[in-house]
């Protein structure tokens, strides 16, 4: 999943945004108002309609649905899969692409540009490849529309997925831009057409989504200057990159372009680059993503007006301004600008003055229920909102996990999403994943709260599997308390690290400690033993003795 963390700007928001696609819908049942499409496929209807009614339970009579959910994103379907998995009747409103930013301009199509991409830097490193006992003749050459029909390829998979997901468990998918009426009732369709209609529900979940944040002062073409939404589609490979912004989207782009030819600048507010990362990991992304390619940076500087260029015959200008006094300072002449500066809350158009409900900073507030509050912190009844619109998160499976969390309050189960154990990660080559909180950050709070941090580490290094690999550049590090065994972070930048985050993740959501984790036993030779290390190395005040063996 794509993942935003930048300060390039005033204002620090984040990522992900829904917009409309035709749905087939594939249900006889229907409310009057209700936009559904029959499916056509004769080989599953009748028994998705058996399915269904065996699962979904009919809606209170006052209501058309037990919930409508407003955007069919990746937090969006989350929660309308689980729903129904809880017996509710349960419509969808899209009034864009199934599947929102992640799926269509985000985590998705990103990563098939750094899989490409990151072939592409493989099969060139021609150092690598004869240490391992490779030989390749020639020069490696790529076809850059190759690789974005890739990128587009995939998302359309991966949307017809989550649109088939939905119609096979009854989940009515209704198109168009939603108006809140009140809180139980959405009025939808595109506007000024007769289309659409008007449904009501016991419960409503705003899943709205984000879009790209661009300061003031940058003008942005699509072309020349332009968004992550821009970049994804891979029109062309300039020549030099400035990207404002060093945090995931930013890094991951820098991975891509730098693969391919690209020469890339970091424009950076903040005095270091890759400010959202623990200092540690962030100088050893610094020696292993940045000093050894194509990428130089900038720091303590705002772009604070940029003009777009023409490709191959003007260039695009940036004026640099001082982060403290905001005086001009220099200005650059480059073929193109990636604007990674974060992610802003969607929410235009839901009228959220009806249910009395006013944004912070844009951002709709809800309770650790998802419960949304109003203006006077009072919460409005029969109304939640989930991922990037509620700004707790701003990850697509944090909005997932979210959605999941409010259907389980919605039925009577109490539930708070414990957001410090959900993992995040950069794609880049080498990966960086976390979960939880930097060195610095659990430091900070160990002072004021008055408890102890320690700090396991090892290095890639030490790894069979990833010296067999040679791959074997990162490290690895854990953050704990001594006395308790809690884990309070771990970070990992090497071979798989998104991968190999979420045993960690895991044992923070579930509570469990060092005291347990110490005795678990990992496969050898893998990169999970990284992890395994980690643990070992954990000095805890009171060593905890094994569990008896199940027989």
């Amino acid at each position: 999943t794509m993942v935003v963390m930048t300060t390039t700007t005033t204002t620090t928001t984040i990522r992900r945004t829904t917009t409309m696609s035709a749905a087939r819908g594939m249900f006889a049942q229907q409310h009057a108002a209700a936009k559904t499409l029959r499916a056509t496929s004769k080989t599953t209807s009748g028994r998705t309609n058996v399915r269904r009614a065996t699962v979904v339970r009919a809606a209170e009579k006052k209501y058309d649905y037990d919930l409508i959910i407003i955007g069919a994103g990746v937090g969006g379907h989350g929660a309308a899969l689980h729903a129904v998995e809880r017996g509710m009747k349960t419509a969808i409103i899209e009034g864009g692409e199934i599947g929102g930013t992640c799926v269509n301009r985000g985590c998705v199509p990103s990563k098939a540009l750094l899989a490409a991409s990151g072939r592409v830097r493989d099969m060139r490193n021609k150092e690598h490849l004869r240490s391992l006992g490779i030989s390749v003749d020639g020069d490696v050459s790529y076809d850059r529309q190759g690789i974005a029909d890739h990128a587009t390829n995939l998302a359309a998979t991966i949307r017809g997925n989550l649109q088939r997901s939905m119609e096979a468990l009854g989940v009515d998918i209704l198109i168009g831009a939603a108006k809140i009426e009140d809180n139980h009732t959405v009025q939808y369709g595109a506007p000024g057409t007769i289309t659409g209609g008007k449904v009501t529900a016991k419960n409503i979940i705003i899943a709205t989504g984000s879009t790209p944040f661009v300061p003031p002062g940058i003008e942005v073409d699509h072309k020349t200057v332009f968004t992550s939404d821009a970049g994804l589609k891979l029109d062309w490979v300039p020549e030099w990159v400035a990207i404002i912004g060093s945090g995931y989207i930013g890094l991951e782009f820098s991975d891509v372009y730098t693969a391919l030819g690209s020469d890339v600048t970091f424009i950076e507010a903040m005095p270091n680059i890759m400010p959202g990362f623990d200092k540690e990991i962030a100088k050893q992304a610094e020696r292993i993503l940045i000093q050894p390619r194509n990428i130089d940076y900038v720091t303590n500087v705002l772009a604070t007006k940029v003009t777009p260029g023409i490709p191959g015959q003007k260039p695009v200008t940036i004026e640099l301004s001082d982060f403290k006094t905001r005086e001009v300072v220099d200005t650059m002449e480059v073929d193109a600008v990636l604007v990674a500066t974060g992610r802003a809350p969607y929410t235009e158009g839901l009228n959220l003055p009806s249910i009395n409900v006013e944004t912070q900073r844009g951002f709709v507030p809800v309770n650790e229920k998802m419960q949304v509050l109003d203006k006077d912190g009072k919460v409005v009844e029969g109304v939640w909102c989930i991922g990037d619109a509620n700004g707790k998160m701003m990850l697509a499976h944090a909005a997932s996990a979210q959605g999941i969390s409010a259907i389980e309050n919605m039925v009577g189960n109490d539930n708070a999403l414990n957001h410090l154990s959900v993992p995040a990660a950069c794609f880049t080559h080498p990966e960086v994943a976390f979960v939880g909180m930097t060195e610095e950050q659990a430091r900070a709070k160990a002072e004021t709260e008055g408890f102890e941090v320690a700090i396991s580490k090892t290095s890639f290094k030490a790894n069979s599997k990833a010296l067999a690999e040679k791959e074997a550049e990162g490290m690895a590090k854990l953050i704990y308390n001594p006395t308790s065994g809690e884990i309070y972070g771990m970070w990992i930048m090497g071979l798989h690290a998104a991968d190999l985050i979420h045993e960690a993740s895991n044992a923070m959501a579930n509570g469990t400690t060092l005291k347990e984790l110490k005795f678990n036993v990992h496969a050898h030779p893998t990169l999970a033993e990284v992890i395994e290390v980690l643990y070992h190395g954990a000095e805890l005040h009171e060593k905890a003795a094994p569990k008896a063996l199940a027989r």
